[in-house]
């Protein structure tokens, strides 16, 4: 069967060959967002001996979702037979063309990995899945933007809508600049066009968009509808305020404590797909007087190796205690992280915690010392992070349970004991351990 474009794709392709510099798809999943930007940048680097960039939040997710599945299949069924002639470098990892033009690859977690691609110009930058990457990441990059090829300079930007506060619905859809809140100077030079599931129904198995119709309504409205979901007065965070409470270059300071923290469920392990997530989050208290989440360890695990998942956090990190939610569990809970200890171990620390209150009332207090500066995020923690964002003074808004976040939050009440009484800002801890960012980054992967 001969391939051809959908007509959503041919209206995305015109958008593309407009004069806008910048020209962002978003919408709903599978909907061919990434498929139309990788043909038209792959049209450019045929057109002239050039070079062109495809950037990611996390490299690993780039080479799976790129590198050895859109982009193959792209480039076979749009352009016959340049796939063969072209060569695939799995060292620096970028495609060569038969004429010379350079197609690279990055993920902007690997710092030395990002410095030797921004050390370069490019006549295309390609942000997958920019909802994951921050303004400043965005901007440091597009400098970047500079190549002299011959052709106009093009930046392409692909997401899921994620919440009005984020820079792309910013730039892209009110016109203004993330920062300052003023209307850009060049409004033509930002566009944008909705590509959802059903413009691509041609190419998709015909249970995937009734698959995506029963997803709970947020879920729904992002997946489907290519919605971005609306920030009220009332919302504990915004993608905002965790852009600032967030690290991702240098040294963090020295831990004077460190917790290891467990939001435990029913699950049965990874097949069970009815039960929440088992929440782990290692947290430490920096001798700056601020919590660093230092990891997000969560999944569906049965009770054996999510017992086992915190013995070796605890291991690793040199921790101090664990803490642990027991409302359904009980001392079975305290059990469990006993029993992945070898025997003849020194016992864990632990101990219990009782929720009382509803999720975002213990959730209120948190969110104020996010407002304060005093909590930090030692990177990127999407799912955990999502969690926090369906929190409001009304409720939970989420899918599910927000399991890692209820660990998160729990680990903060251990480091943090009476949040509204002390004022934290001026105390000096007895230096523990130094975590570096390189360290935190291969534990994350």
């Amino acid at each position: 069967m001969k391939f051809a474009l959908t007509a959503k794709q041919i209206e995305a392709c015109e958008l593309l060959g407009d004069d806008a510099t910048h020209t962002m798809l978003y919408g709903g999943s599978r909907s061919g967002k990434t498929f139309v930007l990788l043909r038209a940048m792959m049209m450019r680097a045929m057109n002239k001996t050039s070079r062109h960039v495809c950037l990611r939040y996390r490299f690993n997710h780039i080479k799976g979702s790129i590198i050895y599945d859109t982009l193959p299949k792209m480039v076979k069924a749009c352009f016959p037979g340049v796939w063969e002639t072209s060569h695939l470098d799995k060292s620096d990892w970028f495609l060569r063309l038969s004429n010379g033009s350079e197609i690279w690859f990055g993920g902007l977690d690997d710092k030395e990995r990002t410095e030797k691609i921004l050390g370069m110009e490019y006549s295309t930058i390609f942000f997958n899945e920019c909802s994951q990457i921050s303004w400043q990441a965005r901007n440091i990059a597009i400098t970047r933007l500079a190549q002299r090829s011959g052709m106009l300079l093009r930046a392409y930007y692909d997401a899921n809508p994620p919440s009005e506060a984020h820079w792309t619905y910013r730039l892209f859809i009110t016109k203004r600049d993330p920062e300052t809140r003023t209307g850009v100077k060049d409004p033509n030079n930002y566009a944008s066009l909705t590509m959802n599931p059903a413009d691509n129904a041609a190419n998709l198995p015909a249970s995937y968009i009734k698959e995506l119709e029963s997803l709970p309504e947020r879920m729904r409205r992002r997946f489907l509808l290519g919605l971005f979901s609306a920030t009220g007065e009332n919302a504990l965070w915004s993608y905002e305020l965790l852009d600032k409470c967030r690290v991702l270059e240098g040294s963090l300071p020295d831990m004077a404590k460190v917790v290891i923290s467990v939001d435990p469920s029913g699950c049965a392990g990874e097949e069970d797909s009815r039960s929440d997530e088992v929440g782990i989050v290692v947290v430490g208290l920096g001798t700056d007087g601020k919590a660093y989440l230092l990891e997000d360890l969560s999944g569906k695990f049965g009770p054996a190796e999510w017992g086992r998942q915190v013995v070796a956090a605890y291991d690793r990190y040199d921790a101090d205690v664990v803490v642990a939610e027991v409302n359904y569990g009980g001392a079975m809970v305290a059990e469990i992280i006993r029993g992945a200890r070898a025997p003849g171990d020194l016992k864990i620390p632990f101990r219990e915690v009782h929720a009382s209150k509803a999720k975002h009332i213990r959730a209120e207090p948190i969110s104020a010392l996010y407002e304060q500066g005093k909590v930090i995020h030692g990177g990127y923690f999407e799912k955990l992070e999502d969690q926090l964002l369906g929190f409001s003074t009304a409720g939970y808004t989420g899918d599910r349970s927000p399991d890692r976040a209820d660990a998160l939050i729990w680990a903060i009440n251990e480091l943090f004991p009476t949040l509204t009484r002390r004022d934290l800002t001026n105390v000096v801890m007895p230096p523990r351990a130094n975590l570096d960012h390189a360290f935190l980054k291969a534990r994350r992967g």
